[in-house]
């Protein structure tokens, strides 16, 4: 059914003629690209707003966006370098408009030959190098954890999402989605259920397991019950883990969102820091300490060691190299 609505609209707009009319089925469209594609709900939401980005783009150049041709293809592309986009954001702004033509049935100027020339220009051009989330010290994060004031209500739900966070190497998005009932004890430490994530979304089902640490302080578990048993005290035995606070330290029912742990992270360990920098961190220390990739990649859940690379915030030319070990 959504094909041959989708159908409709494409012939609608084909009919259509005048590029004022695109915005009649850009919101309709957008929902159908998002539909068909895998990944997480915010990858999604990434991609239906390229298309709708790509409509109003071709509704001000008065351009046809479904079909297009290459020059209104290389016309966009260029548009969005000229704004300061990343090469990584502008493949996956072609990634949308190339599956918007696969649904309808038509063929994707991003696959002629002369649009790729053009876009291997773009990439020498502009470079492909991504603005990763900054990794920070063991010793920076255990002065922070330590230096959290937990007699409050929301310094214990802090503490608990930051150790649980990195030792988990959690994304934020399931960071944010845990629930109560997905936690598991045990005498070893703590399974977390995930039932979906962005390299699993048909809900095969993943876990994550934090142990015990020898310093209480620091300890992920411990931090994770302590919050779990004031929530409890409240009448939460369901339902999001990390909540927000009405009126200072109120309870709510809300879960908090990316942009609230964004903002947590930033609030604690500096403004250069965002929540991924907890999965990248987590990463990135344990390569220092000479961690199997494998291991690595039983907890981040990463599928090829090229992504661990990637993750790898190395920065400092003294802290990993090779010239300390040749002996001399």
């Amino acid at each position: 059914m959504a094909k041959q609505e989708l159908a409709r609209v494409v012939a609608a707009t084909q009919a259509v003629g005048q590029a004022r009319h695109l915005d009649d089925f850009a919101e309709k469209a957008a929902r159908y690209v998002a539909a068909g594609l895998d990944g997480a709900d915010n990858t999604k939401e990434a991609y239906a707003g390229d298309w709708k980005r790509f409509n109003q783009w071709c509704l001000a150049y008065n351009c046809s966006p479904l079909p297009a041709d290459v020059p209104t293809l290389v016309g966009f592309v260029t548009y969005l370098t000229e704004l300061g986009r990343k090469t990584a954001t502008i493949r996956r702004h072609i990634a949308s408009i190339t599956k918007a033509h696969k649904l309808a049935g038509l063929p994707s100027p991003s696959t002629e030959e002369r649009f790729k020339v053009f876009m291997e220009g773009v990439t020498r051009v502009e470079g492909v190098r991504q603005h990763q989330a900054p990794a920070f010290t063991l010793d920076h994060f255990k002065r922070v954890i330590q230096a959290i004031d937990t007699s409050r209500p929301a310094g214990l739900r802090d503490r608990a999402l930051l150790l649980l966070g990195f030792s988990g190497a959690f994304r934020r998005e399931e960071l944010a989605n845990v629930n109560i009932e997905h936690l598991q004890f045990d005498e070893d430490g703590l399974l977390v259920d995930l039932p979906r994530s962005k390299t699993n979304q048909k809900g095969e089902g993943e876990e994550k397991a934090v142990f015990y640490s020898a310093d209480r302080r620091t300890c992920p578990v411990r931090a994770v019950k302590e919050w779990l048993e004031l929530l409890q005290a409240h009448g939460h035995s369901t339902g999001p883990l990390f909540v927000s606070f009405r009126r200072g330290q109120r309870l709510s029912t809300r879960r908090l969102n990316t942009d609230s742990l964004n903002l947590l992270v930033q609030h604690y360990l500096g403004r250069k820091f965002t929540a991924h920098s907890l999965r990248a961190s987590f990463v990135t220390i344990a390569k220092l300490k000479g961690v199997d990739d494998s291991k690595i990649m039983n907890q981040t859940k990463h599928k090829t060691t090229a992504m661990i690379r990637r993750y790898t915030r190395i920065d400092n030319v003294r802290q990993h190299n090779a010239a300390q070990e040749i002996g001399l």
